[in-house]
């Protein structure tokens, strides 16, 4: 078969198949080139998903009359010259018109800011139909029509109009997020108008109009810089998450990219900080030498290679973690929020499930709540009306094993002094302007395993030894498993052999632990290492056996603490890194400000 050359028309459909995806790869290019442009004010208006009309306005340098005919042309461009090693604007490849042009109807109107008078082309599947002169203001007006009418196949593979429209909005949230200096408007028969103004150079408040006025408050500010890669934005405390990482927000040198090297580095920042199916709500923008990254890998340009990428995710992993280290610690403002909405009338947090009244003959005889001077609360029943009611009696005797304490000030500490413990797991303490409810095993869970944590990058942990050896009975698999990592595990002071085929003897346990449930420890570090790649090691993993070890050595729900004991855990909060979140990422404590009980009686 003779080798021939394509038409123009084809090549251009071709190049289309790789740079037009959808209407949303149409409206990020358009986009851009408004920004390379220098506007500052761009208004996207759609139909059908884009698949109908895509409108793109922007008040940018604008174009004459021989730019128009170039810019329909394949590889015009006026944003490189000869080297692909300094690229500093977001469009380049010279490919995105041309392609649209081959795919769809195309219209370009363009007016100079010192022009009397501007122009249009349009193009219809690949072939220019008119060039001539038009009325308009100083900008250019992109409107693309019937997207892939020239290719009908394509079609078929889009996704519904409203997916589409969806897909164009996270387009220009991100654009948005990039240039805080730009108004956008986006607006349709197929949606409800966004609008988003101009915030100059606070970045934070355009921030919190993509992701909601509670990333503001939430936000931890980051600023480092290693070797020439510098690394800002804002990120947020972990409590604070998402089901989803599609509120991950990454930029290179001001591109919007997506780029897996970036969030898999926010990922492993946030490691033993964040449950298990919820993922980090961050803003980051790295800025680098352009010759020290290549935008040239995807015609999408939504990749980016690096010519250090460890150098790059050892800066992420290490700026977020200190900030994490500094303010993370935090509780989230949405608990107390969450908290506020379930005091409010008419709020039935579990409607599907009928509770019963309280009454004698189904309250269990134990104390209703621990005050922490060391008294107890009974049940007793209460006639108010003809209602059952259950009352704390603050006046009944001191328990035994509660000895009385001295109450703290509760303005000395950022966590307060502890008041009481009520349902056996949680501890309220009063603040100089508010108060803190914390989970006790939650907490000692983190301080434990930060513990831990400092312990393995200087000694090997203590263990303490078993009169009995504890038999864990295993499948044979797990017990191949286990005894591989034995001396890994012995450093956290797990001294275990091998107890015939299907058995592990545990002989020591880490010291800090206390008293721990061995078996079920074993079981589950025997479930992990399943799910890992054991050709790693595990010493890349000791963090997370220490995490596992953590959960089953802390306060359990259910224990009384002493009043001594509380405050000591809320001492030892304040001074522990990431204590605002346990070890699988749930909150630790919520905070409820004065003013925000004056706000629930209506005292404010």
């Amino acid at each position: 078969m003779a080798i021939r050359q394509l038409s123009e028309t084809l090549i251009n459909q071709i190049a289309a198949g790789e740079v037009i995806e959808r209407p949303a790869s149409a409206a990020k290019e358009l986009i851009e080139n408004a920004l390379d442009a220098g506007a500052t004010r761009i208004e996207v208006a759609t139909s059908g998903g884009g698949k109908s009309l895509l409108r793109v306005s922007d008040n940018g340098s604008g174009m004459d009359v021989a730019d128009l005919e170039l810019a329909v042309r394949r590889h015009c461009t006026s944003k490189i010259t000869d080297t692909l090693d300094d690229i500093r604007t977001l469009g380049f490849r010279g490919e995105a018109l041309p392609s649209i042009g081959s795919v769809a109807r195309l219209s370009i109107s363009s007016r100079r800011r010192d022009s009397a008078g501007g122009n249009e082309i349009t193009v219809e599947g690949g072939r220019i139909t008119h060039l001539r002169p038009s009325p308009g203001n100083p900008g250019t007006i992109v409107e693309v029509r019937d997207l892939f009418f020239a290719t009908p196949a394509r079609l078929k593979f889009l996704k519904t109009e409203k997916a589409e429209a969806a897909a164009i909005t996270e387009v220009v949230k991100r654009m948005a997020i990039a240039f805080p200096g730009v108004r956008f408007v986006l607006s349709g028969t197929d949606r409800t108008t966004l609008e988003l103004p101009a915030t100059g150079d606070d970045h934070l408040a355009r921030m919190a109009q993509i992701l909601g006025k509670d990333f503001r408050d939430n936000a931890i500010e980051i600023d480092a810089e290693r070797e020439g890669v510098s690394l800002t934005g804002f990120t947020g405390v972990p409590t604070f998450n998402r089901g989803n990482s599609a509120h991950q927000y990454a930029f290179v040198n001001g591109r919007p990219v997506q780029d897996k090297l970036i969030l898999s580095a926010i990922r492993g920042a946030y490691a033993e900080t964040i449950p298990s199916g919820r993922y980090p709500v961050a803003v980051l923008s790295i800025r680098l030498d352009p010759a020290l990254v290549d935008v040239n890998v995807h015609p999408a340009k939504s990749d980016v290679r690096f010519r250090d990428p460890q150098l790059v995710r050892g800066l992420i992993i290490g700026a977020v973690r200190e900030v994490l280290a500094r303010d993370g610690s935090r509780a989230a403002t949405t608990g107390a929020d969450g908290m506020l909405r379930s005091f409010r009338p008419g709020f039935q947090p579990s409607a599907l499930r009928p509770q019963q009244p309280w009454s004698a003959a189904t309250s269990p005889s134990r104390p209703f709540y621990q005050a922490a001077n060391g008294s107890f609360g009974e049940r007793p029943q209460a006639s108010f009306d003809g209602l059952a009611m259950p009352t704390a009696r603050g006046d009944a005797a001191p328990s035994p094993r509660m000895p009385v304490a001295p109450e703290e000030p509760p303005q000395r500490y950022p966590l307060g002094a502890a008041r009481a413990q009520i349902h056996e797991n949680y501890i309220v303490a009063q603040t100089d302007d508010g108060l803190v409810i914390v989970d006790q095993h939650a907490a000692h869970e983190r301080l434990v395993f930060e513990a831990m944590r400092k312990a393995l990058h200087s000694k090997r942990l203590a263990s303490q030894v078993l009169l009995i050896p504890e038999i864990v009975d295993l499948p044979e698999e797990d017990c191949d498993r286990l005894m591989q990592f034995a001396a890994d595990l012995g450093e956290l002071g797990l001294v275990i052999e091998r107890f015939g085929p299907g058995a592990i003897a545990v002989r020591e346990t880490p010291a800090m632990l206390g008293e721990v449930n061995a078996t079920g420890l074993i079981r589950q570090l025997a479930d992990e290492i399943a799910e890992w790649d054991t050709a790693t090691g595990l010493s890349a993993k000791l963090e997370y056996v220490a995490a596992t070890m953590a959960c089953h050595g802390s306060v359990r729900s259910g224990r009384w603490l002493r009043p001594e004991e509380m405050n000591a855990l809320l001492r030892q909060m304040e001074v522990t890194p990431g204590s605002g979140q346990c070890n699988h990422g749930r909150p630790t404590y919520i905070e409820l400000k004065l003013s925000d009980i004056e706000r629930l009686f209506g005292r404010s």
